[in-house]
């Protein structure tokens, strides 16, 4: 069974963050009002983001982190720029200087099928959290 964590662009600009197991279902739920509060007195609402998990543990972790970025942060994973997420994923202070910037970033993906993906959520190297195997790298 695969889950889906997910993320909708409301009308008034604002982010949706949820997971899933059964990703249209989920959405017909959100443009029929039927989802969650804030999706509903925020319609119409688009399909920002998607990606595919292994288990109901993985997506829901991803989401409960993911709900605390900033919005450029958010704006850099629906774009795909994972060098700007992990610049992002710094705090200020320890950021290089660097022409990285989000002005003309944010395009929109469509949600894949999903038939024989891998996972794509963020690995833990780009928000600078390494395995131990890898020496924290």
């Amino acid at each position: 069974m695969q889950f889906w964590v997910y993320m909708l662009r409301c009308r008034d600009g604002s982010y949706y963050t949820g997971h899933t197991d059964d990703l249209q279902k989920r959405l017909w739920e959100h443009e029929q009002g039927l989802g969650a509060e804030w999706t509903r007195r925020r319609r119409p609402i688009e399909l920002a983001w998607c990606a595919v998990g292994s288990s109901r543990d993985e997506v829901f972790a991803f989401e409960r982190r993911i709900k605390n970025w900033s919005r450029a942060k958010k704006e850099a994973l629906i774009a795909g720029d994972w060098a700007l997420v992990g610049y992002l994923a710094k705090p200020p202070h320890e950021r290089p200087s660097t022409s990285l910037g989000t002005s003309g970033r944010g395009e929109r993906h469509n949600a894949p099928d999903g038939a024989g993906q891998k996972s794509s959520l963020v690995p833990s190297e780009v928000e600078g959290r390494g395995t131990e195997s890898d020496g924290g790298q």
